[in-house]
């Protein structure tokens, strides 16, 4: 089975110049933990719902709204992704993209078709696989 066969198409992104709230809005309306990050058109990172909890999770911004609102609409997310992300091909083994995702401790992997995004690879399509390959009760 390839990883074509199992991601996410059309991976809904952000922009690395975007205000972090860009990204924290989409997960709260897309119940989505990850986001390629986007410069120019070409995958510079990925930034995580984790990532952003880490960035607004300081005592102060905590306990003064306006500081939370001023974070959210000035950090930038390029500011907090992670850059260079690994990624996976269309054509890449499904079980390489697990041992990957397992190897360095990530919940997905852009995957990139002629340095272009084309999808993703999450966890959660992997768990999906292995539910519909085991038998019923």
């Amino acid at each position: 089975m390839k990883v074509s066969d199992r991601m996410t198409r059309d991976a809904i992104t952000v922009q690395a110049d975007d205000p972090i709230r860009v990204a924290v809005d989409l997960v709260d309306q897309k119940r989505l933990r990850r986001f390629p990050v986007m410069k120019d058109g070409d995958l510079v990172g990925i930034v995580t719902g984790r990532d952003l909890r880490d960035a607004t999770a300081s005592s102060v911004v905590l306990t003064e709204k306006k500081y939370h609102d001023f974070l959210l609409d000035t950090v930038k997310i390029e500011s907090i992704m992670s850059a260079n992300p690994r990624t996976v091909s269309p054509q890449s083994d499904l079980k390489d993209a697990a041992r990957l995702i397992l190897e360095i401790k990530v919940g997905g992997l852009p995957v990139l078709q002629d340095g272009r995004l084309v999808g993703i690879i999450t966890e959660t399509d992997l768990i999906s696989t292995l539910l519909e390959q085991l038998p019923d009760d």
